[in-house]
Parts: structure tokens; C-alpha cells; sequence
């Protein structure tokens, strides 16, 4: 297996040309695509991750890295479609109803592509209604429930209540976060984690799925 360190420390800078560039390389080189995913893109956004989670990169930063690994990404879903790589998981993510912040959504989005899920991203303003149509549609994994405004976290717990009268809830794994939600109000509506931000969000997700 070649060294794909250039390629952790570009996708850890947010260096888009550097990071592709590897990336393409590693592809042309005969790499592997599923240790150039593992040990190379979801590596780095572990690092990433664990370095935002200590205060050594902030937000801003964090994104650029993000989308450096989403522009890598896009190099390697031709393998995605003929089944080269596999996923970790499927993942419906979505703002609740009457919240249309979508920041903190998209970002927690980014950070688990780059651990290697599947995500499906309904966008904001999403209805029980829709969550639990895309679930039944695609069977995943997690529903991840995104909210900013107290006003709105109400619709997390009718989108528990919507996916449990879809005979879904038990097939399902929900996790939620945002500004105002705490662990405690995950208990208090029966979701199955809590995540206070992107980076917790990626470990959350393994842990109740089980894997590493």
C-alpha cells in the first residue's frame, strides 16, 4: 500500500487542489479505492474531528476540510456505484419543521461522509412526514434530526412518534442535535443519542451501530 500521508495532511489543511490531486493519483496507481477511503479520507476527517473536539480547529476550518474531502469524494463514487466500497451505514439527516437553519446540519453531514456513511440530506424544514417517507424508501441506518430554535424541537419528538406509527421506529436508530437540545431531552422523547456537535455526531454514530 503506497503512503497516503500527503493526502491526510491536504484533506486536514483543506487543500482542495493538493487533496484531489492525491487522491487522483492514488486511483491512477492502482491504490486500492477502499484504503484510499479508509486510510486516507476518513483518517483525516477522524484527525479533523478529534482535533475540533479538542479546540484545535474551529468551524471555519473544519469545513474546509470537509469539503476537501468531499471534492476527493466525488473521484471515487464511480466505485461507490459498482459496489468497490462499502458503507458504513445509510443516514437520513434533515432540519425539523419551521427551523430552516441548515450550518450545523450540513456540517455534521460532511463529518459523517467522511467517516464513510451514506448520507441522505432531505434539507431543512422537514416534515415527520418526509423523514418517515425517505425511511421507507431507503431503509437506513439512522434518522439524525438537526434543530437551532426551541420553538422547533417539539417536531423532533412527533418525528419519533411518526416513524413509531410506520411500524419504523423499531429498524430504526435516531439521533438528534442543535443548539438548544440537550442529552436530557434525548431521554425525555426516546431518542437513541445525543450529539452536541459534528465531530461527536461521526462517534455517536458508530456507537450505536455498533462499529468502528
Amino acid at each position: 500500500m503506497s503512503d497516503l500521508k500527503a493526502l491526510i495532511e491536504a484533506v486536514i489543511k483543506g487543500d482542495v487542489k493538493s487533496a484531489t490531486a492525491d487522491t487522483q493519483s492514488a486511483v491512477d496507481g492502482g491504490q486500492n479505492v477502499q484504503d484510499i477511503l479508509d486510510v486516507g479520507l476518513i483518517a483525516a476527517m477522524d484527525e479533523v474531528g478529534k482535533r475540533f473536539s479538542k479546540g484545535q480547529m474551529f468551524v471555519p476550518q473544519m469545513l474546509r476540510s470537509a469539503r476537501t474531502m468531499q471534492e476527493c469524494m466525488k473521484l471515487l463514487e464511480p466505485f461507490f456505484q459498482e459496489g468497490t466500497i462499502t458503507s458504513k451505514g445509510k443516514v437520513i439527516i434533515g432540519t425539523v419543521k419551521g427551523d430552516l437553519h441548515d450550518i450545523g446540519k450540513n456540517l455534521v453531514s460532511m463529518m459523517m461522509e467522511g467517516a464513510g456513511f451514506t448520507m441522505f440530506d432531505l434539507g431543512v424544514d422537514v416534515s415527520p412526514e418526509r423523514f418517515v417517507q425517505k425511511a421507507q424508501e431507503i431503509e437506513p441506518d439512522i434518522v439524525a434530526m438537526s434543530a437551532l430554535l426551541s420553538t422547533t424541537m417539539p417536531s423532533m419528538r412527533l418525528t419519533i412518534e411518526a416513524l413509531e406509527q410506520a411500524s419504523l421506529r423499531s429498524k430504526v436508530k435516531v439521533m438528534i442535535g442543535g443548539a438548544p437540545v440537550t442529552r436530557k431531552y434525548a431521554q425525555e422523547i426516546e431518542a437513541d443519542c445525543y450529539a452536541p456537535d459534528a465531530g461527536s455526531a461521526v462517534t455517536r454514530a458508530k456507537e450505536i451501530l455498533g462499529i468502528s
